[in-house]
């Protein structure tokens, strides 16, 4: 992947394409998730705990921590990528 951005939200550590488990905080109710692929044929699946989400669409947050799950698929191969958003009231 060549980019993540969870809205105005700060994944930690900073997105790199080699690490593959980051987290965030916010208050929000909601931010947008966006994730590229490197590879423009790969396809990007984002689900947050069971609810599907498209990149560059918002994600709804439950208090406490929410697990987003982010799969590039190319071809045979496969990255997940996960993060921990908590969110506090």
């Amino acid at each position: 992947m060549s980019a993540l951005s969870f809205g105005s939200l700060t994944l930690d550590p900073t997105f790199s394409s080699a690490t593959l488990s980051y987290t965030t905080t916010t208050t929000n109710a909601s931010n947008t998730i966006a994730a590229t692929p490197a590879d423009e044929s790969a396809s990007v699946a984002i689900m947050v705990g069971e609810t599907p989400v498209e990149s560059g669409n918002a994600a709804t947050w439950q208090p406490g921590e929410n697990t987003v799950k982010i799969t590039v698929t190319n071809g045979e191969s496969s990255t997940e990528y996960t993060v921990t958003v908590t969110k506090s009231e």
